[in-house]
């Protein structure tokens, strides 16, 4: 019979590191860059933008739709690699307290 007492204590236990997780995810640095590294953008694990430079080869008023196009670009890679390194984040996080339960989603859990 399960032991229900020591099911709540694990997940006691499972809340509080994804909670420590979720935390930590803003100090999570992910880089992405287009125009052949014109353009770079830094985000954090909550998917914040922290920092874009901006060649200054690209600074004429003429391009702005090209600059605009390549800041989307950068951040939007970025976002995907942020996204990444999050969920492994979280993986790390509560590895050994769960089974691995096929379509069992973690990630979504970060809000």
């Amino acid at each position: 019979m399960i032991d229900m007492m020591k099911m709540m204590g694990k997940m006691k236990e499972v809340q509080a590191r994804l909670k420590e997780a979720q935390d930590n995810l803003v100090n999570i640095r992910a880089n992405g860059e287009s125009g052949g590294g014109m353009v770079k953008a830094t985000v954090n694990g909550k998917k914040q933008l922290i920092a874009l430079d901006v060649d200054a080869s690209l600074l004429k008023a003429e391009d702005k739709i090209i600059i605009q196009d390549l800041i989307v670009a950068a951040v939007n890679k970025a976002m995907e690699e942020a996204d990444m390194l999050a969920k492994e984040s979280l993986r790390k996080s509560t590895e050994g307290l769960l089974p691995n339960i096929p379509g069992m989603d973690l990630g979504s859990m970060m809000g």
